[in-house]
């Protein structure tokens, strides 16, 4: 019988997350995805860098990843997931979100940090998707939320 723990997991690096999923610099928020368990779970690393636009005006004194690209690096960790699940047949194809619940922040990302975004498969029915996501740094729980999105052709 199959089950979670005798899953080989599988690492996605950036090249793919790119053929995977339509999203380009500088709205890409995930740079390689790690211990993949197509229809289970998937964990997304992204490199918070000093360069990123977004940090020129959030804010220049004290540079906070904003929280919305915190949830939309959970999204794409999970558009990921979607399709190492469903097959090629799902590359391209944009993902919609549909509602982001329960979402907490806890404390902010910072340029230097690596956030790992683990992503959970809560149920699909047919194109739309639940999630239960959390972003961590060094172990510490900064962000997590509920969210559900919608496949589409692209």
């Amino acid at each position: 019988m199959d089950t979670v723990e005798n899953r080989t997991s599988k690492v996605i690096d950036i090249n793919r997350v790119m053929q995977m999923i339509p999203h380009r610099y500088p709205f890409l928020m995930v740079d390689k995805v790690i211990d993949v368990v197509p229809d289970v779970s998937a964990t997304g690393i992204k490199n918070v860098t000093a360069s990123e636009p977004h940090f020129q005006g959030h804010f220049p004194q004290r540079p906070i990843m904003p929280g919305v690209l915190i949830i939309e690096s959970m999204a794409q960790t999970a558009a990921v997931l979607v399709v190492e699940t469903l097959g090629p047949q799902a590359e391209g194809k944009l993902v919609y979100f549909m509602s982001v619940d329960n979402a907490r922040f806890r404390k902010p990302v910072v340029p230097g940090d690596t956030l790992f975004v683990h992503v959970v498969k809560e149920r699909s029915r047919g194109s739309v998707w639940r999630f239960r996501g959390e972003a961590r740094v060094d172990g510490n729980l900064m962000a997590e939320a509920t969210y559900a999105a919608m496949i589409m052709d692209s």
